[in-house]
């Protein structure tokens, strides 16, 4: 299906960044009924190291020249392509997200090239059965299954909340924390199946370069003054989001995962925010999704990872 008359796909423009927010939260809302991105989420994608709105990144304007449609891609790793979109409610069926998969799919291969092979994963709603439909007729099927999970922060009083006997939760100091933080986050999610260790510059940059970067939301848990387990936090509007969490495996099944985020809950509702949310993979090894669960959270919203591979025929060849 191609665009209808009058509509239009080209690459955003920064100062766009709010009119293509206000589409990823009205797509949202009518899916969910509630915002758990926004403009200073999609800010932080377009702050991303090595990302670039003009070559990355598509909209789709109406007859009216009214931005109603979007979507992006980004370099995860060095063979996997991430993407998404969003379509305004009001526009949907109308062949613009057909015209930004088709995009996505063709920058993702020119993304690739050189290389004899790689993946393109794709993060949609589940249960969206048309668009289902349109990643499998691209060639794409489902690999995995998230959720955001959320609490509201007024429920209850989590700077009250006990620590486990002999750990000390510490604030991360720069620049020597962060090395702290990279080194247990790599270790503790080395097994996770969309997990995969960076050289520290580059995740340093990447992290410290994002809108919502707070040092004082990274903490530490320490026991008998060894790293047991690092929390990474950040602030987006009226949200506070848990990034990385992770706990070293002799020290697992002692509470600390949920002391280091009852610990950032605190953090979160001395900032006046009222709602904190996390993205966690349900098939997790560890047992993730439970760990939140314990610690006050409950899923919100549901999406899936789709996948292909992306095979450059003359490498290959």
């Amino acid at each position: 299906m191609g665009l209808p008359a009058g509509y239009e796909l080209r690459a955003p423009s920064k100062t766009e960044l709010e009119t293509v927010a206000d589409v990823v939260i009205a797509d949202e809302l009518y899916r969910t009924g509630q915002i758990t991105l926004g403009a200073d989420f999609l800010r932080g994608e377009w702050s991303r190291p090595g990302f670039d709105p003009a070559t990355d990144a598509w909209v789709v304007l109406d007859a009216q020249g009214i931005i109603i449609g979007y979507g992006q891609v980004r370099l995860d790793e060095p063979t996997i392509v991430g993407s998404w979109g969003a379509v305004h409610p009001d526009h949907q069926g109308r062949g613009a997200g057909s015209a930004l998969l088709d995009r996505i799919r063709s920058r993702s291969a020119a993304m690739l090239a050189g290389r004899p092979s790689g993946l393109l994963r794709h993060a949609a709603y589940a249960d969206d059965q048309a668009v289902a439909a349109m990643l499998r007729d691209r060639g794409l099927h489902p690999v995995r299954h998230f959720w955001h999970l959320q609490v509201d922060l007024g429920e209850q009083d989590f700077a009250a909340a006990a620590t486990p006997a002999g750990v000390r939760i510490d604030a991360v100091v720069p620049p020597d924390g962060l090395k702290v933080v990279y080194e247990v986050i790599n270790e503790a999610l080395a097994h996770n199946w969309d997990y995969e260790p960076k050289p520290f510059q580059r995740w340093i940059e990447e992290e410290t370069s994002a809108p919502g970067y707070d040092p004082s939301l990274w903490l530490v848990a320490v026991h008998q003054g060894e790293p047991a387990g690092a929390l990474t936090a950040s602030v987006g509007e009226d949200r506070g989001w848990v990034d990385y969490l992770g706990v070293l495996q002799p020290h697992r099944g002692r509470g600390i995962a949920v002391a280091l985020l009852h610990r950032a809950f605190a953090a979160f509702a001395q900032r006046g925010v009222a709602r904190a949310l996390v993205s966690v993979d349900a098939h997790n090894a560890t047992g993730a999704t439970a760990v939140y669960e314990r610690a006050g959270m409950r899923p919100v919203k549901a999406w899936d990872m789709w996948e292909c591979s992306i095979v450059d025929t003359e490498q290959a060849g």
